[in-house]
């Protein structure tokens, strides 16, 4: 596994590399955001450790970069910064990261957490799932309606295909926020119901067969709605 660390203090950039590759990762280190970005979209690297305050590009300008990149938009992204007030958690969570550690950290936090974002991958027993026109290709984690291709970033992804296996099922926000962003629901932010609006953006606000619904005090359902016709059997 090979993690790229975005950096720019020496000290904790060498800690981090030699720390990491004593715990059996690859590590590639950059010292400001243009060149991690530049590393991240070489190919090879299965998950950025990324600092918010960067020269020549921050960690919030590397973050869009990713997520707007068909080749990187999947990988995971941890952010690892001294900036600890909640509007900056939230804001990271909201423009994709998959986890958000506060300086000072505890090493072995952020080796368990890396190795729990690493862990994370599709539902290998279920390939393809498939509701009303939607189609989620969880290996290939692909996503079309109505024959039409959908780019979801990883978070996006995540949070559908978590909705979609439980098909039929109102799930809390609490239950959400810990299967996507393996974090404690704060019911202070709109962390999950942000992110369930820009995901509806996609997946259902241009067609007429709404998928998404909100159970008002209880939470969020995939299904088709009742009020609403299923598309006809294709021959």
């Amino acid at each position: 596994m090979t993690i790229l660390v975005i950096e720019d203090e020496p000290k904790t950039g060498d800690y981090l590399q030699r720390g990491l590759a004593e715990s059996g990762f690859a590590v590639r280190l950059a010292r400001n955001g243009r060149d991690g970005l530049a590393i991240a979209r070489e190919g090879d690297i299965e998950l950025v450790v990324l600092d918010v305050m960067l020269p020549r590009m921050d960690g919030w300008q590397v973050l869009e970069a990713l997520r707007a990149d068909p080749e990187t938009e999947h990988v995971p992204v941890l952010f690892l910064t001294a900036r600890d007030e909640v509007h900056d958690r939230v804001r990271g969570l909201e423009l994709g990261a998959d986890d958000y550690l506060v300086k000072p950290f505890a090493f072995v936090e952020l080796v368990a957490r890396i190795r729990t974002l690493l862990r994370r991958g599709p539902v290998r027993e279920e390939e393809l799932i498939r509701i009303a026109d939607l189609e989620i290709d969880v290996i290939r984690r692909r996503v079309r309606r109505a024959g039409t291709a959908i780019v979801l970033t990883a978070q996006e992804f995540a949070l559908l295909h978590l909705l979609a296996r439980r098909q039929g099922q109102v799930l809390s926000r609490a239950l959400i926020a810990s299967q996507v962003w393996d974090m404690n629901f704060d019911s202070d932010t709109n962390v999950i119901d942000a992110a369930v609006r820009r995901l509806r953006r996609k997946i259902d606000d241009p067609f007429p067969n709404k998928l998404i619904h909100t159970r008002r005090g209880m939470g969020y359902v995939c299904e088709t709605d009742p009020c609403e016709p299923e598309p006809a059997p294709g021959p």
